[in-house]
């Protein structure tokens, strides 16, 4: 019997955004490789490397909240288009200046302030336009594939880095995503604007009726966390990414100094655990039909916890890979059904700063993790560390489990009452 073809395959609008999501997360991924070569090319020492990839990370520290109640009073595909081209500008400056003599470290740092902040109004837009582009009942199919470029890109885009930075040098090679985020906006070019865009903004109040950017913050945090499912959910998203921020940071180092791989052994394992990711992307909208998105969003961070266990139990390269490949695996899964719960459970005019929100609280974290996990090596060990962040995961846990979001058996309306009240009983989508 022949599988029906996925419908969304078969929309212009969202296989546009796909597209330019997809592109522009191959180029992301070279340049992540990039980057630290082009800095040890300029003779940087560890601390600037591990600080340039720290730079990335600041306009989420320093502008996450009013991004969202930016991105509301915009137009979403033009803000889309306008990050893309404005990280193509600032990186373009890189291989120019390289061959004009005259790259330094401090431009390395503002280029990649420049890009985060293009990431993080890129991120908050596309997010809040998918709901408006797809119906309710394929959003989780659509974070989905999503997802799964995500983890399709970290799997491809530092293969092709090696071979570009071996062939090309590194600060040429970053031309390369120059030419990705270009690709990009020539996508979102192409996706329609008209009804769907007039959809949301019918949904949206009129400047004139607008608050202050201030108070249009504070709504948006008093939803998430006055929301009977955001806000455990958002506080168990923050738990596991500090653990998740930790393992990522002392993966490599824990796997070359006690365990002993080659370098070969480690990016084979790294392989595998990204083909985990694909794997937790494939099997969310299954999971969901079967165990209804409570069930499989406490799930998924269970087999995160047990995937983070794994690994400082490891003897060697196979346990080491098995226990990515879960973590991977349960991280995807908890990815696409906490975005798809949150887009659904939030009306039109709040989605921005919802998902600013969000990505303020839970990329917030990233940085501390990573900080943490290194400067607990010292006291703990580097298995320590490792039993740390298993036992993070773990409590992550705590808020969905004792919180109405173990009762979804469908997805949330943004019509539903926000304030604590039983959960909404019937069969899966």
């Amino acid at each position: 019997m022949r599988r029906r073809p996925d419908p969304l395959w078969r929309d212009g609008a969202f296989r546009n955004l796909w597209a330019a999501h997809s592109v522009s997360l191959v180029g992301t991924h070279l340049t992540m490789l990039a980057f630290p070569m082009v800095a040890l090319l300029l003779g940087a020492s560890a601390l600037e490397v591990s600080l340039l990839a720290a730079v990335e990370f600041v306009p989420v520290l320093l502008l996450g909240l009013p991004a969202g109640a930016w991105v509301e009073r915009l137009p979403l595909r033009p803000v889309l288009i306008a990050t893309d081209l404005v990280r193509a500008a600032a990186l373009v400056t890189v291989p120019v200046a390289y061959a004009l003599d005259m790259l330094t470290m401090p431009l390395l740092y503002a280029v990649a302030f420049a890009i985060g902040l293009g990431t993080l109004f890129f991120d908050v837009a596309q997010l809040s336009l998918l709901p408006s582009i797809v119906d309710e009942e394929q959003l989780t199919s659509g974070n989905a594939k999503l997802e799964s470029s995500r983890s399709v890109a970290q799997l491809a885009g530092p293969a092709a880095g090696g071979v570009l930075i071996q062939a090309l040098t590194a600060p040429v090679a970053l031309a390369v995503d120059v030419l990705s985020y270009l690709a990009s906006a020539a996508f979102l070019l192409r996706v329609p604007g008209g009804a769907r865009d007039g959809v949301r903004a019918g949904r949206a109040r009129p400047s004139a009726e607008r608050p202050g950017l201030r108070a249009e913050i504070g709504e948006g945090l008093r939803f998430v966390f006055g929301h009977r499912l955001l806000r455990p959910v958002t506080l168990c998203a923050a738990a596991a990414e500090l653990a998740f921020a930790a393992v990522l940071a002392l993966q490599v180092v824990y796997a070359v100094d006690t365990l002993r791989l080659s370098a070969g052994a480690v990016g084979a394992a790294l392989a595998i655990g990204n083909a985990g990711g694909l794997l937790g992307a494939v099997l969310s909208t299954p999971a969901v039909e079967r165990l209804g998105p409570g069930r499989a969003l406490i799930g998924s961070v269970a087999v995160f916890a047990a995937g983070a266990l794994m690994i400082p139990l490891a003897g060697g390269a196979a346990g080491f890979a098995a226990g990515l490949f879960v973590v991977y695996l349960g991280v995807v899964l908890f990815n696409v059904v906490q975005v798809t719960l949150c887009q659904t459970a939030t009306p039109a005019r709040l989605l921005g700063r919802m998902n600013a929100t969000l990505r303020f609280i839970t990329w917030g974290t990233v940085p501390l993790g990573a900080a943490l996990g290194g400067l607990l090596v010292a006291p703990l060990g580097l298995r320590g560390v490792l039993w740390l962040a298993a036992a993070i995961t773990v409590l992550s846990l705590v808020p969905p489990l004792l919180s109405p979001v173990r009762a979804l058996t469908s997805y949330p309306s943004a019509d539903e009452p926000a304030a604590d009240q039983p959960a909404r009983a019937g069969s899966p989508a």
